[in-house]
């Protein structure tokens, strides 16, 4: 029997393998094993974007309102941790109760906060444009201080060294 491994296979593993959070060094993976043309169901999602701008606008909404995670997630009854998730990963996709809570909390159509939040088929092209450019106007560009900058050299020493 002689396997023939072209080169778009490669690259189409290693393209799946990157966009769905299994990019390592050397990977045989989990899309290796079914060199199908059709990519498996978890592989379909589309571009976290709109997640980001998801996890940006209930932080800046929070703090708007001088909240901290804890006040919010209380006030929306809603789990902290998964608030947390939301805010900090923008691969999560939250628990639609969660994201209708939230539509309520904020007074904002939960129908949109679906969308934004990846939990339902983008039906409108200006939302997910707009949900892009907010995300990318949102994103705060400030100094890093002194703890940052040390945690972040650190941290770059760690990622260079030599093994």
């Amino acid at each position: 029997m002689k396997f023939e491994v072209t080169k778009d296979w490669c690259l189409k593993m290693a393209r799946l393998e990157h966009e769905n959070g299994t990019d390592v060094e050397i990977g045989a993976g989990l899309f290796a094993a079914d060199p199908s043309t059709q990519r498996p169901e978890y592989a379909m999602e589309e571009s976290a974007d709109p997640r980001i701008a998801f996890g940006r606008f209930v932080r800046l909404m929070r703090r708007g309102r001088q909240q901290t995670l804890e006040k919010l997630a209380e006030a929306a009854d809603i789990d902290v941790t998964e608030l947390v998730e939301i805010e900090e990963d923008s691969h999560y996709r939250p628990e639609p109760r969660t994201v209708f809570q939230l539509a309520g909390y904020f007074a904002i159509p939960s129908s949109k906060l679906m969308q934004l939040a990846g939990l339902s088929q983008q039906r409108d092209s200006h939302l997910a444009n707009e949900a892009i450019r907010f995300a990318a106007r949102s994103e705060k560009v400030t100094d890093l201080n002194e703890t940052e900058r040390s945690a972040l050299e650190a941290f770059v020493a760690v990622l260079s060294e030599q093994k």
